[in-house]
């Protein structure tokens, strides 16, 4: 069954979707890839899941915790799913370029490295955002580029994580 509430943080509200009893989804409202027919799941901010991540995004927000401990249940292809296992493993204040995860990623598919690009296609279609800190990739000469929930919040994350 999809659970899901809303959650409003210092960037603009965002949508939480749990399935099971695992996190599947968090969008902020609008984002680019956030899925269509979030009004037919069930609403049920009292879920165990819901109210951990609530109090763990406000304390990411409030600068007191960088660190997410949930349950993820993130759908996606194997390409996907490798990028998304990469992704979590950037530790907070710091970042990694697109190639870098290309060729990180080649370790797990005999040598082969995909291009920047297909790695931005993953990374853009992380269903989870924060927790999954597709924030922390930025582009060849460290620019800001690719965010689903948009560049100034991408900006903002990054300069919360290193503040």
């Amino acid at each position: 069954m999809k659970r899901t509430c809303r959650i409003d943080t210092p960037l603009g509200e965002m949508v939480a979707l749990v399935e099971g009893e695992a996190l599947a989804g968090l969008w902020f409202v609008g984002q680019k890839y956030a899925p269509a027919g979030c009004a037919e799941w069930q609403r049920d901010g009292e879920h165990s899941v819901l109210v951990t991540l609530r109090s763990q995004l406000a304390a990411y927000f409030a600068g007191s915790s960088r660190t997410f401990d949930l349950p993820l249940a993130p759908q996606g292809t194997p390409f996907q799913m490798a990028i998304w296992a990469l992704l979590r493993s950037i530790p907070s204040g710091e970042v990694v370029t697109y190639g870098a995860l290309a060729r990180q990623v080649a370790t797990q598919r005999q040598g082969i490295v995909p291009s920047a690009q297909a790695v931005g296609g993953a990374v853009g279609h992380n269903p989870i955002s924060i927790v999954i800190p597709c924030h922390r990739v930025v582009g060849a000469n460290g620019s800001l580029t690719g965010y689903a929930g948009g560049l100034d919040r991408k900006a903002a994350l990054l300069e919360l994580e290193t503040a």
